[in-house]
């Protein structure tokens, strides 16, 4: 039988957060059954830890949504490397991951990771057509930084921010618009929405996904990244700053960015919740 954990991420407190299920020694779980088990657990993420392919890293991470393998994922990321801080590793780890070798410095506690994938454009959608998605108005939408943009460094989002925290609660999905938006923008790849305001030197921020079983996020480490490294292309400076995420979920979760030209770093703690094991 092959252990498993449960862990909230970017949070310290249990039932916060995003919860992710973590098998730390998958080497004997038949590949066929990666998909299978992630959509057993339902979470917006699982990961499965592997022997690494190069024998100075640390470990091999496939991480699997419900409907699909993903080559990158901020909250996996953290929890994972927290879980194998708890076993015992690190603190400095290499973690191969889809996109590459992921550098991370974990403890008991809390962990970071740092990226230098590029970030890439993808497209900028009508502000109409975002609007519609996202069931608000066009003049709910903030153009002053950035338009609605759909950018990566290994995961796709369409980024927009709105004009204060009562609109950004407001924001609620219409997926026969979302669907219309697959089909006029396929290069938005997953067609998850990331939605953000700023207030008191804090962003917050909701995230959409539910053409890919994720009615809304509780704290996606990969939205973050991609939104640090679009503020620091907008305004050609780096950014430092955090992520309030759940709350209107009531998962409240708190994601640490920091936005280089070259480099993107995120940080965050996680908590253990539960443990069990594959029959």
């Amino acid at each position: 039988m092959t252990k498993y954990f449960v862990y909230d991420v970017f949070t310290d407190s249990r039932f916060g957060g995003n919860p992710l299920a973590i098998i730390p020694d998958a080497a004997d779980v038949p590949e066929g059954d990666f998909q299978r088990i992630a959509r057993e657990f339902n979470f917006s993420e699982t990961t499965f830890v592997l022997p690494p392919d190069n024998p100075d890293h640390t470990a091999k991470i496939r991480i699997f949504s419900p409907l699909s393998e993903l080559p990158f994922a901020g909250h996996p990321t953290i929890g994972t490397a927290i879980a194998l801080a708890r076993q015992g590793l690190g603190p400095h780890m290499t973690l191969e991951l889809g996109v590459g070798p992921i550098a991370c410095h974990a403890t008991k506690q809390s962990a970071q990771f740092s990226t230098q994938v590029p970030l890439k454009i993808l497209v900028e959608p009508q502000v109409a057509d975002v609007a519609d998605v996202l069931g608000l108005t066009v003049s709910d939408i903030v153009l002053h930084t950035h338009r609605p943009t759909t950018a990566t460094l290994g995961i796709q989002f369409t980024i927009t921010e709105v004009r204060d925290r009562s609109t950004l609660s407001s924001a609620k999905p219409n997926i026969e618009a979302l669907r219309r938006f697959a089909t006029k923008y396929p290069h938005a790849g997953r067609f998850a929405q990331h939605v953000y305001t700023r207030g008191d030197g804090v962003i917050f921020a909701r995230m959409f996904d539910p053409l890919d079983n994720i009615p809304e996020d509780a704290a996606t480490g990969s939205a973050a990244a991609t939104l640090g490294a679009l503020l620091v292309k907008c305004t050609s400076a780096p950014q430092e700053f955090i992520i309030r995420q759940g709350d209107d979920m009531g998962r409240p979760s708190c994601i640490e960015v920091d936005a280089q030209v070259e480099q993107v770093t995120i940080g965050g703690s996680a908590v253990a919740v539960m443990e069990g094991q594959l029959l």
